[in-house]
């Protein structure tokens, strides 16, 4: 009798690679669902007794569906699949009673250790083989798992040195016109700070753009211990500390997934105390039609909030298809 088992993403890359990491052997009958609200409508079908379940999803994200399935006792065993890999991610959803925890991207051997620490696996080894359904993942798709990976690590490395944890958005990614790219980045009406790192790989270049949030300098100066926190100096060391932190972490995790090494530059101010209009106006010429990566992060309890872009220049698109449709296929 197969085992019904739920893969519930909304990426369709995530799902696929999950179908395609379960241990050959076993007897599954496996369902999808691309948020958490229809992974809940499945459960209570009977279609997720063992459920692999992602955290940042719409609709319905991976916390919200354990907190369904505890409140309503829902027959279900969840292990979490996700790129947030904060500590405190792990505690909450084990808090939420999440069987265990895996980190994206997922291998067979990782799975099939849970699944035979958790017994789930032994009851039904060596029986029928079933291939796993086809699944088709589009790049822009391939593109968005590859920045939650790496904005996952980044919100790590983040949350260790100040002590926090980090809110993790679900990634846009986008190729634009630099008109399109101002119309994205004027939905805040703050002032903002910017600072700009280029990198360069074999094929690939483009640059890392940290917009800080003017409001934001004052928290996390205090965040980072810094005396004097409304000084002009320490806004600076507040923003490069802040952008050599997360445009460092999400780059090797970009880099690591595509199997290939970036070279970075030194990171330049590109304005201060500005609109974001001003910031494009002054800048358009190095932005034509780009591959956009945004990524929103926010630190809960604090008034911090920064967004990080990577601009891949349109020349770096054919090289980043051929990479990325290694893990399409």
């Amino acid at each position: 009798m197969p085992i019904p088992v739920l893969i519930c993403d909304d990426s369709s890359l995530a799902r696929k690679q999950m179908a395609r990491t379960l241990p050959k052997g076993w007897v599954v009958d496996i369902t999808f669902a691309n948020n958490g609200a229809e992974g809940i409508a499945a459960i209570k079908a009977g279609k997720g007794e063992i459920v692999f379940l992602d955290l940042n999803m719409p609709v319905m994200d991976g916390y919200e569906v354990l907190e369904s399935i505890q409140k309503e006792d829902l027959p279900a065993l969840v292990i979490v699949v996700s790129g947030d890999i904060q500590t405190k991610a792990h505690e909450r959803v084990k808090a939420l009673g999440a069987l265990d925890f895996i980190q994206k991207p997922v291998s067979a051997e990782s799975i099939s250790n849970i699944l035979q620490e958790y017994g789930i696996l032994t009851e039904t080894l060596d029986e029928e083989i079933v291939d796993s359904p086809m699944i088709k993942v589009d790049l822009r798709d391939a593109c968005q798992e590859i920045a939650n990976i790496a904005m996952g690590q980044a919100a790590d490395l983040l949350a260790k040195l100040l002590d926090v944890f980090v809110l993790l958005p679900i990634p846009n990614v986008n190729v634009l016109e630099v008109s399109e790219l101002t119309m994205t980045l004027k939905a805040t009406e703050d002032k903002v700070s910017a600072l700009c790192q280029g990198f360069i790989g074999a094929g690939i270049a483009g640059e890392a753009l940290l917009l800080f949030h003017d409001s934001s300098f004052k928290d996390m100066a205090k965040l980072m211990g810094l005396e004097h926190p409304e000084d002009t100096n320490t806004e600076m060391e507040v923003m490069i500390d802040t952008g050599n932190v997360l445009i460092g972490a999400f780059l090797n995790g970009i880099s690591e997934q595509l199997h290939m090494r970036f070279s970075q530059g030194h990171p330049i101010v590109l304005g201060r105390h500005c609109t974001i209009n001003d910031l494009i106006n002054d800048n358009s010429e190095k932005w034509s039609r780009t591959l956009a990566m945004e990524i929103n992060y926010r630190i809960e309890g604090h008034d911090i909030q920064c967004d990080l872009l990577l601009l891949f220049t349109e020349d770096s698109l054919p090289t980043l298809n051929f990479k990325l449709a290694y893990l399409i296929d």
